[in-house]
């Protein structure tokens, strides 16, 4: 009988034992079930940041393209007008120097017309004086004509 009561109080005290450890495993189940949601919250929440990296990533893919494209557009552009402004300029240097080339043909056409006029000016000087001079000449004549006319008569 003592056996037995002491079987029955192993017995009981391995059945509060027995529930007290089921109590912990429903503790431990309800702490690992909430752990589990929490997880899996996690998850979800991972999976939407993934997506959500991944949508921005790509959006930033192309963002660096479209400025890759845009900072290309603007240097081609940029090199069409250093090449149109080259062009201006050698068209304006090719004027320049027509411009020059004419000024200096014209410089030189009225130098010589200068010249030339200066020489028919000095001609025409030349011929008057000597034209004066004969015309003195005739008067000095024609005054000795007279003056001999007038002694004869």
């Amino acid at each position: 009988q003592e056996e037995k009561k002491q079987l029955t109080l192993k017995v009981e005290e391995l059945e509060r034992k027995l529930e007290t450890t089921n109590a912990q495993n429903i503790e431990f189940l309800q702490v690992i079930a909430k752990r589990e949601e929490s997880i899996h919250q996690c998850q979800l929440r991972l999976e939407e940041k993934t997506r959500e990296c991944s949508s921005l990533a790509r959006q930033l893919e192309m963002a660096i393209e479209d400025a890759k494209r845009q900072v290309e557009q603007t240097r081609e552009r940029a090199a069409s007008r250093e090449r149109a402004a080259q062009s201006k300029m050698l068209d304006l240097e090719t004027q320049l120097s027509r411009n020059k080339t004419e000024l200096n043909q014209l410089r030189r056409s009225k130098d010589e017309a200068e010249r030339r006029y200066e020489s028919r000016l000095q001609d025409f000087k030349d011929r008057l004086e000597q034209s004066e001079s004969t015309n003195r000449s005739m008067q000095n004549y024609v005054q000795f004509l007279k003056s001999s006319y007038d002694n004869v008569f």
